[in-house]
């Protein structure tokens, strides 16, 4: 078991892309981090720490994190909502099942985990909870909709969670990144929004609809999400979105 003073972060979607460029944030700054996903990480985890495998779409699998938690750690000083699954499907061609596994995966599983995550937070005098959401929360496109609705229900949630945890000392933020390079966003492509005949040209064509003309990477969310849990730099930020989308949400889809 880790000591009182060393900080622990527990981060789901840890295999992922800005799961393991988050976990290797976090391990840069001195963290000892708990890692959570479904699929295997890959290299070895980085020490002091623990992998567990677990589907957090299950209820199951999220009391049983927990209890792995609270052995490896008396105390949590940090949660990263990150794992999340993705349906890209007309409305109406999307199935209950389908609607429902990316609600119980992206959404369920941050409310259940907020009630287990609470006492350990609580333990360490308070910390810090973001929610990884995305530039679908406020701004879509079609063949997405039970992404972005579930993405929009996690910002109503940081919200509210925020407002009942303040007084414990937990401040709950959520982050809403646009297009990064990660395995999810070449998977998506399948989708044809941006044309082009293969992922590259496709990656390229959604880079020239931001801003800054490229897709970002998952080191630098993974940046802004220690941002938003350090208490140094974001101790006056709580219950907020921030948008990291290299400006594509700031510009008029008419231009």
């Amino acid at each position: 078991m880790t000591s009182d003073k060393h900080q622990v972060v527990l981060i789901t979607g840890a295999a992922g892309g800005i799961g393991k460029a988050t976990v290797n944030e976090f391990h840069e700054h001195g963290w000892s981090v708990i890692g959570v996903d479904r699929a295997d990480f890959g290299e070895l985890f980085p020490k002091p720490g623990l992998f567990i495998r677990a589907d957090i779409s299950n209820p199951t699998d999220i009391s049983v994190i927990y209890k792995k938690a609270q052995t490896f750690s008396d105390h949590i000083n940090a949660i990263v909502n990150n794992a999340a699954v993705q349906v890209a499907k007309p409305i109406i061609e999307t199935t209950p099942e389908e609607w429902d596994i990316v609600m119980a995966s992206n959404l369920r599983s941050v409310f259940l985990g907020a009630k287990l995550a609470h006492p350990l937070l609580k333990a360490a005098g308070g910390g810090a909870i973001v929610n990884v959401s995305s530039v679908h929360a406020v701004a879509t496109s079609k063949d997405i909709a039970a992404y972005a609705a579930s993405k929009g229900g996690l910002l109503a949630l940081t919200r509210a969670m925020a407002i009942e945890f303040a007084a414990d000392n937990i401040r709950v933020n959520a982050i809403l990144p646009g297009a990064v390079d990660t395995p999810m966003l070449r998977a998506g492509m399948q989708r044809g929004h941006v044309g082009g005949k293969t992922v590259l040209d496709r990656l390229e064509n959604l880079a020239r609809k931001t801003v800054n003309g490229r897709v970002g990477q998952p080191s630098e969310i993974a940046s802004c999400i220690y941002f938003l849990v350090d208490e140094k730099q974001s101790s006056f930020m709580t219950g907020q979105a921030l948008i990291v989308d290299g400006g594509a949400t700031a510009r008029l889809s008419t231009e």
